[in-house]
C-alpha cells in the first residue's frame, strides 16, 4: 500500500521544508510500528525545487485475521481463503487512514516546533495513491466518487479506473482507481486530514467494528471543512460504515456546528435548549419556546380570598395560542423554536391541524420532542401530520414557506436584541405565513413573582424582557414593515397595576406592503426599551442569513 506527497519550492522557500512539517528527516528511511503491519517513510526525491515523502504500509496479512476477527470487512470474509487472499495489503483504505494517523500525528494536528509558523503556510501539494477502492454499491463509485468527494475541497483530481486485466479489455474496470490530486495552495496538516477521512469513505468499509467514538473522530478530522460539503451526508454514511444512528446523530452535529461558525458563535451557546437538569432547578436553561417545568417558574405569592388556583401558566398559553390559530382558521402550522415539542403536543390533539412543523436550533431539543411525543409509536396516520427539522430562525429557509400560520412561543426573548430584525425578515418576510402569534413575557409583572429577585429576567438564558409598551411598539413597527395588521391580547391572570404575566401578538397579512430587508453588516441597538419602542433608525438593522435549503441571499 504505497502513497506520495509531492511539494515545490523555491531557494527562500525549500520544497525540502516538507520535512520539517512531516518530522521525518528527507535524508533518512523510517520504519514505524502498526497494529496490522510496518509503515516505511522515506523522501525519492528531495531538492529546493521537488520534494517528495512516500509512505509504503507493509500489511501483514496474519496479523490483520487475528485483530481484525469478526471486525469489519476485514475480519469477516466472505470465504475462509479471503482471510489471506484479498486486497486489504495493496489498495489504500481505512489501514492505510490509520497509518496516517499513527505516524503524521503531529502533522495532522499542524504542529510544527521546529518552524513556527510553517505549518499554517499553504503550499503547493500533489499526492499520489496508485490504487483506491472506489465502490459505490449503489452511490456513484469510481472516478466520478473521487471527484465528488475531492473537487469541493479545492482539490484538481485526476482518477482513472483500472482494469481488471489490462491483456482483456473486455473484461471491464475493476472497483480500483488511480488518483493524482492537486492543490496550488492547501495547509498540509488539512490534507491529511480529509484523506484520512475520505479514503475509508471511499472504500466504504473498514477493518476495525465502528463504536460511537467513531462520530468525534469523524467531526475532529473534519473541522472546518466537512459542515460545508455538499456530500456530507454521503461522508457521514460511509465513513460510519452506514450505521443509521450514528449517521444521523454526525449530520445533526454538522448541521449545528453549521449553524455555529455562520453566526460566529459557540456550539454550546446555540445548542443550550436542553439543560441536564431537564429544568427541574430554578434558573437553568430550558427549551426555547416551553415553559420551564415547576419550580423554575417564580411561584405567584397567594392573596388571602383569591379565587380557584389558575391552570399552569404555560397551559395558559397553549390554549390561547389555539384560540388564535382556530380565529385564523390554521390546518397547516409551524412552530418556531419548538423546543421539547409541547405546543406540538397540543396541536396534535387538534383535528382541524393537518400539519405541523417543528423548528429547533438544537438537535438535542428535537430528539427531546421526538421521544416526548412517541413518533415512533405514533399510529403512520397520526405521524404523518407531524415533521421535526433543525434549523436557525434567523435564516431565510423555504421549508417555512406555505403554512397558514407560524408560532413563536416565547422565543424572540432568548435572540440578542441585534438578531431580531433577521428573525423578523426570516418569518414575515421571506417565509411569510398568513398568520403569525408571537408570545413573550410582560417584564412589568415580574414584581408579583415572589421568588424572583428584583431587576432580574425570569430564565437566566433570556437577553431581554419587555414591558407592554415596548412589545405594542415593536409589534406594530414589525406589522408596518412586512404588511401585517396585528391585536395584542393578555396571557394569565390580568393584573390592575401591572398587566399579564405574557403578552401575545397576533400578526395577520393586511394591505400589501414591500418588506424592508435588513442591511447587511448593519446594526440594532442593544438596549431593548429602544428595539422594543420602535425607534430605529435608518441603516440600523441586521443582516439576514440564508440556508442552504432555501431561500434568496440577502
Amino acid at each position: 500500500m504505497f502513497m506520495s506527497i509531492s511539494t515545490t519550492g523555491t531557494a527562500e522557500s525549500p520544497a525540502t521544508d516538507l520535512g520539517f512539517l512531516l518530522h521525518k528527516h528527507p535524508g533518512k528511511v523510517q520504519r514505524f510500528g502498526t497494529s496490522h503491519g510496518e509503515a516505511h517513510v522515506f523522501y525519492p526525491e528531495a531538492g529546493d525545487e521537488l520534494c517528495t515523502a512516500a509512505l509504503l504500509l507493509d500489511i501483514d496479512p496474519i496479523a490483520l485475521v487475528r485483530r481484525g476477527r469478526g471486525k469489519g470487512r476485514g475480519g469477516s470474509p466472505d470465504f475462509a481463503l479471503a482471510q489471506y487472499v484479498n486486497d486489504r495489503p495493496y489498495a489504500a483504505s481505512s489501514l492505510l487512514a490509520v497509518a496516517l494517523r499513527t505516524v503524521f500525528r503531529s502533522a495532522m494536528k499542524g504542529v510544527c516546533e521546529a518552524r513556527p509558523g510553517l505549518a499554517e503556510r499553504p503550499r503547493p501539494l500533489r499526492i499520489a495513491l496508485p490504487a483506491v477502492p472506489a465502490n459505490g454499491s449503489g452511490e456513484g463509485g469510481g472516478p466520478a466518487m473521487v471527484a465528488r468527494l475531492f473537487e469541493p475541497l479545492g482539490w484538481q483530481v485526476e482518477a482513472v479506473a483500472i482494469p481488471l486485466d489490462e491483456e482483456f479489455p473486455e473484461w471491464g474496470e475493476s472497483r480500483y482507481v488511480r488518483v493524482e490530486l492537486s492543490c496550488a495552495a492547501v495547509r498540509l496538516a488539512d490534507a491529511l486530514q480529509q484523506l484520512y477521512v475520505l479514503l475509508p469513505v471511499l472504500d466504504g468499509a473498514k477493518h476495525y467494528w465502528v463504536a460511537p467514538d467513531e462520530v468525534d473522530k469523524l467531526l475532529a478530522a473534519g473541522e472546518g471543512w466537512l459542515a460545508d460539503h455538499p456530500e456530507r451526508a454521503l461522508i457521514a454514511r460511509r465513513y460510519l460504515s452506514r450505521r443509521w444512528s450514528l449517521t444521523r446523530t454526525a449530520m445533526e452535529r454538522l448541521e449545528l456546528a453549521r449553524l455555529a461558525e455562520a453566526d460566529d458563535r459557540e456550539v454550546e451557546e446555540i445548542d443550550n435548549a436542553v439543560d441536564d437538569t431537564d429544568g427541574s432547578e430554578p434558573g437553568a436553561a430550558h427549551p426555547v419556546g416551553a415553559e420551564p417545568a415547576e419550580p423554575a417558574e417564580p411561584t405567584e405569592a397567594a392573596a388571602p380570598g383569591a379565587a380557584p388556583k389558575q391552570p399552569p401558566l404555560a397551559e395558559q398559553r397553549r390554549t390561547a395560542i389555539l384560540a388564535a390559530l382556530r380565529e385564523v382558521g390554521a390546518a397547516r402550522v409551524a412552530d418556531l423554536g419548538c423546543g421539547q415539542g409541547e405546543l406540538i403536543g397540543a396541536l396534535l390533539k387538534d383535528a382541524r391541524i393537518t400539519e405541523v412543523l417543528g423548528v429547533d436550533v438544537s438537535a438535542r431539543a428535537l430528539a427531546a420532542a421526538a421521544r416526548k411525543l412517541r413518533l415512533e409509536r405514533m399510529p403512520e396516520r397520526q405521524a404523518a401530520r407531524v415533521k421535526l427539522v433543525q434549523g436557525a430562525l434567523t435564516y431565510t429557509d423555504a421549508r417555512l414557506k406555505g403554512f397558514d400560520a407560524a408560532v413563536l412561543c416565547e422565543v424572540i426573548e432568548h435572540l440578542d436584541v441585534p438578531r431580531l430584525p433577521a428573525l423578523e425578515y426570516a418569518v414575515l418576510g421571506a417565509a411569510r405565513p398568513s398568520a403569525v402569534v408571537v408570545t413573550t413575557p410582560n417584564a412589568e409583572y415580574n414584581v408579583r413573582w415572589e421568588s424572583l429577585p428584583a431587576g432580574h429576567v425570569r430564565h437566566a438564558d433570556h437577553r431581554f424582557e419587555w414591558d407592554r409598551a415596548q412589545f405594542r411598539a415593536w409589534a406594530e413597527r414589525v406589522a408596518r414593515t412586512y404588511g401585517y395588521t396585528v391585536v395584542i391580547r393578555p396571557v394569565g391572570p390580568e393584573d390592575p397595576e401591572v398587566g399579564p404575566p405574557t403578552q401575545l401578538a397576533l400578526f395577520r397579512v393586511g394591505a400589501p406592503a414591500e418588506p424592508t430587508v435588513p442591511t447587511a453588516g448593519s446594526t440594532v441597538s442593544t438596549d431593548p426599551a429602544a428595539a422594543g419602542g420602535g425607534t430605529v433608525a435608518a441603516g440600523t438593522t441586521a443582516p439576514v442569513r440564508t440556508t442552504p435549503e432555501g431561500g434568496e441571499p440577502r
